[in-house]
């Protein structure tokens, strides 16, 4: 199935564009149709799709040029080329504009519907190695080398882990890594080839919570006129990562309880049971003990799924590191900002295809790019100054490595020269550099006081919870327990 999966169709036949739109919504993907190739370019600005289908001859274009030209747009995107006029030289052609399939014409829907998947499938796999590959190339990523015996504990248990298929429970602060160490644990393990598949229990209504996890069939409810899959079987062999689970209502907990001890679960509207194989890792910031206590958490699911419990200590607590950590992340992100300009405008598509009103001339990109700091194509990753070092350390980190990445991205964006000074620093920083130290004050008081600096700069909650590099509702929730207002 190709739930939610979004599909450009590029055709000049109006037969064509209806007929495949009718097979691949019935299949559950979010169809869009273009009758040009400026009308494609167009809907690709609007909403980059997952896979675009482009026919070799719109009219008198050439749909290679068309090829091209969306991946300029939407480099993400997986491109099949349809053609009744097949041969080989146009395949090999086709390919190397970076089609990644070709679907000769005529096609039935059931092969219009597998050439789709097949392809969603290989990006996945590709996406996947090339995060294998990185990750593993690394160890456990920049993120994960450390001075802290904490720290040190927590990602020696998750190597002890990952190669087997138990459940586990990542606990810590909101931003202080679970997600990219359940990456890690499930890229390290014997399903690293099958897809890792991400659900965030908060940001899901209590209402739609099982039909997301476990899909519903045709006609379970209002509106459900196809058949879906859920996120459990979208994992398959692989790990369903289940991010804020603390945030799950009863009823969706006592569905994940059938699921973790039985290994089966049945879709909304349906009653026969299915099989999963999929690894469950969990993640909170709550305390799920006190949520039992409280009769929020059920107690045996809290059990099932602490079978191994990692904590993954706050930012705060391990100062040690943060100076060595920042210009570990600083060379990444130095590299990145390096690559950026050239995947935007290298390789630029012919005139005839480059219409967008911000891209009118070829002169302009350049334009834009000459203009740049000369951070954007430097490789040399930007080096601490005494005075940043101290601020960095000084400071009480409440988003933790999520908001340290935000302010280190900050400042490659803006600095002009090879030093990361002071003043490339958010004002929280710069204040946290020259408070006094209290080396008896709590971790909650220091946390308290520096939420407090920052909702006292910004208007809105919204814009203070970007400056911490945490979620509204995170922030939310700290300033209600904190009092502040």
């Amino acid at each position: 199935m190709l739930r939610d999966v979004r599909v450009l169709v590029v055709d000049d036949e109006e037969s064509i564009r209806r007929m495949l739109r009718l097979c691949l919504e019935g299949a559950g993907a979010r169809v869009t149709v273009a009758a040009s190739g400026e009308a494609a370019l167009a809907a690709a600005r609007r909403a980059p799709p997952d896979v675009a289908m482009v026919d070799l001859r719109l009219g008198a274009t050439d749909g290679i040029a068309v090829v091209r030209a969306l991946l300029q747009e939407a480099p993400n995107c997986a491109v099949i080329l349809m053609t009744a006029y097949a041969t080989i030289d146009s395949a090999v052609e086709a390919m190397r504009a970076g089609a990644l399939d070709y679907l000769p014409k005529p096609f039935t829907p059931a092969q219009v519907v597998h050439a789709v998947e097949k392809t969603i499938e290989d990006t996945r796999v590709r996406q996947e190695l090339a995060e294998i590959k990185r990750t593993n190339a690394r160890g456990l990523s920049v993120r994960f080398e450390t001075k802290s015996p904490a720290a040190r504990e927590a990602f020696a248990i998750a190597a002890r882990v990952a190669p087997t298929d138990v459940t586990v429970l990542l606990l810590g602060d909101t931003g202080v890594g679970k997600g990219i160490l359940a990456r890690h644990i499930h890229a390290t393990s014997p399903r690293r080839a099958a897809p890792f598949v991400t659900v965030n229990c908060a940001v899901i209504a209590p209402t739609l919570i099982e039909t997301e996890l476990f899909g519903h069939t045709k006609g379970a409810f209002t509106g459900a006129e196809v058949a879906r899959a859920g996120h459990v079987e979208a994992a398959g062999a692989g790990t369903l990562f289940l991010d804020e689970v603390g945030d799950l209502s009863r009823d969706a907990q006592g569905k994940l309880l059938r699921l973790l001890e039985d290994h089966e679960y049945v879709r909304v509207g349906d009653h026969e049971p299915r099989r999963s194989d999929a690894r469950v890792i969990a993640a909170t910031h709550r305390d799920l003990r006190a949520a039992v206590a409280a009769g929020t958490f059920r107690e045996d699911l809290y059990f099932r799924l602490n079978v191994v419990s990692i904590r993954l200590p706050a930012l705060r607590e391990r100062r040690e590191d943060i100076v060595d950590l920042a210009q570990r992340l600083l060379a990444e992100l130095a590299e990145q900002h390096r690559r950026a300009p050239s995947r935007a405008w290298n390789d630029a598509p012919s005139r005839a295809w480059n219409d967008a009103p911000a891209r009118a001339s070829n002169d302009a990109p350049s334009r834009a790019w000459n203009d740049a700091p000369a951070r954007a194509t430097n490789d040399a990753p930007l080096t601490l100054t005494p005075e940043a070092r101290a601020a960095l350390t000084a400071y009480s980190w409440p988003g933790n490595l999520r908001e340290l990445v935000n302010v280190l991205e900050r400042a490659v964006i803006l600095a002009s020269g090879d030093a990361l000074t002071l003043d490339l620093l958010p004002d929280e920083l710069r204040t946290a550099a020259s408070a006094p130290r209290d080396d008896d004050e709590s971790l909650e008081a220091v946390e308290r006081r520096h939420i407090a600096a920052v909702l006292a700069r910004h208007p809105t909650l919204e814009s203070a919870a970007r400056a911490l590099g945490i979620d509204p509702s995170t922030l939310y929730r700290k300033r209600e327990r904190f009092g502040l207002r």
